[in-house]
């Protein structure tokens, strides 16, 4: 992967299911100021991808934060890190499965049957589990692919929505009975999650120490401009946006009518399975990272024959990501998914100075690295305070599975421990 495939799997790995159904909560949460809370989210994410860059720009092996916490930490760190990543990725990918049944059946009702949606489900993920088992490259073409048709709508909608605000006047935001900052960005940290994903592939990039921080720089100033604008031009053109389930089609709908509220459910589609695709391209190469270090079974390790490709990693992701989907609904994986990623973004934050003392400089050496680590704890930290007992009892209880997992790691192979 180049550095502009890179860049897309970054734009990919975090645009998903949560720019066309979070504006309406957000509204509702924030009001007028909404624009203010994406933009804050962004800063707040900001300063961990400065440290997820720096960390990055050491390494050229697959893993993301699994690898940098068993360089800093150690094994006993690096076993945890790697469960909490997996959680994050499984629900965050098991949520957008959830939504895209969910727009589905704005076109055909159908799918809301139980047997139905299952079915649609389990074809959702096979073929992207058969496209990314043959080959990284075909994974990443896909990619590209779905990066450049989710944005397409978006920026119908942005360009569209402008003239019409310039031409009609924008319609004022109402003001929330109280302002819920924490919780909103909770929920925000779902929306802009997923670039440590697009860390995990790195063994098959072509030169990942250069090419991750400029992805991750790139992909979040995108972002950051898209959500924001997207919210805005939300707001402006609905008179009551936190009564809209499907805010970006209602918008979509007033500037263009029912074609245009067609595009964006397309666009939503397209978006969740592109985010999709994402992960199933990067987050096998985690487990991989684990089983080939010995922290995992070792038929996490297993490669194809022909194809080169985590096979066995991938079929495993893509099962349990039908699970969750199956069982469970949007908000609840999105939720889990927000509260783990949490964690795993701090120790990233916290590898950042452990390797400083460790190895000395990066490739990309931050001149504030040491305020940007504190910072970024400091965030994580804050919005872990949002967090409820349902959310608390899983992190637990995958802390006591990823103990366990490390006793196991340690005794098969003790040398490594």
């Amino acid at each position: 992967m180049g550095r502009w495939t890179l860049t897309a799997l970054v734009i990919n790995s975090i645009i998903g299911s949560g720019i066309f159904g979070l504006p309406s909560d957000i509204a509702a949460m924030l009001g007028g100021a909404a624009v203010w809370g994406w933009l804050l989210a962004a800063a707040g994410n900001g300063v961990i991808i400065a440290c997820f860059a720096e960390v990055a720009s050491r390494f050229t092996s697959a893993g993301g934060p699994y690898l940098y916490a068993r360089e800093s930490m150690g094994r006993f760190a690096a076993i945890q890190v790697g469960w909490l990543a997996w959680l994050t990725r499984i629900a965050s990918a098991a949520a957008n499965a959830n939504l895209f049944t969910v727009y589905l059946g704005e076109v055909w009702p159908g799918v809301s049957d139980r047997a139905i949606r299952v079915a649609v489900l389990a074809l959702l993920l096979g073929l992207l589990a058969a496209v990314n088992i043959r080959g990284v490259k075909a994974g990443g073409r896909l990619n590209n692919v779905f990066t450049i048709a989710k944005l397409a709508p978006l920026a119908v909608l942005l360009i569209g929505g402008a003239a019409f605000i310039m031409w009609r006047g924008a319609i004022p935001a109402p003001a929330p009975e109280s302002k819920q900052w924490l919780d909103a960005l909770l929920l925000l940290a779902f929306a802009y999650g997923g670039f440590d994903g697009a860390m995990m592939p790195m063994s098959e990039a072509k030169d990942p120490r250069r090419d991750a921080p400029f992805a991750l720089f790139v992909g979040l100033l995108a972002i950051t401009a898209i959500y924001a604008s997207v919210q805005f031009v939300t707001m402006a053109l609905l008179p009551d946006a936190t009564a809209s389930e499907r805010p970006l089609a209602d918008a979509a709908r007033v500037v263009i009518g029912r074609s245009g509220a067609l595009l964006m459910m397309a666009g939503a589609l397209i978006s969740v399975y592109g985010f999709l695709g994402a992960n199933v391209l990067n987050v096998p190469r985690l487990t991989f990272a684990l089983a080939e270090r010995g922290d995992f079974p070792p038929a996490f390790a297993w490669v194809h024959s022909a194809f080169r490709t985590p096979w066995f990693s991938i079929c495993a992701f893509v099962m349990l990501v039908w699970v969750l989907a199956a069982v469970g609904d949007f908000r609840w994986n999105a939720v889990l998914s927000a509260v783990a990623r949490l964690f795993v973004y701090g120790s990233v934050c916290l590898s950042l100075l452990l390797l400083r003392k460790q190895q000395g400089p990066a490739r990309l050496n931050l001149r504030l690295g040491p305020v940007f680590a504190a910072l970024g704890i400091g965030f994580c930290g804050l919005l872990m305070t949002r967090m409820g007992r349902a959310e608390l009892y899983i992190i637990i209880g995958t802390a006591a599975l990823a103990l366990l997992n490390w006793l196991w790691a340690r005794r098969r192979t003790p040398e490594a421990a």
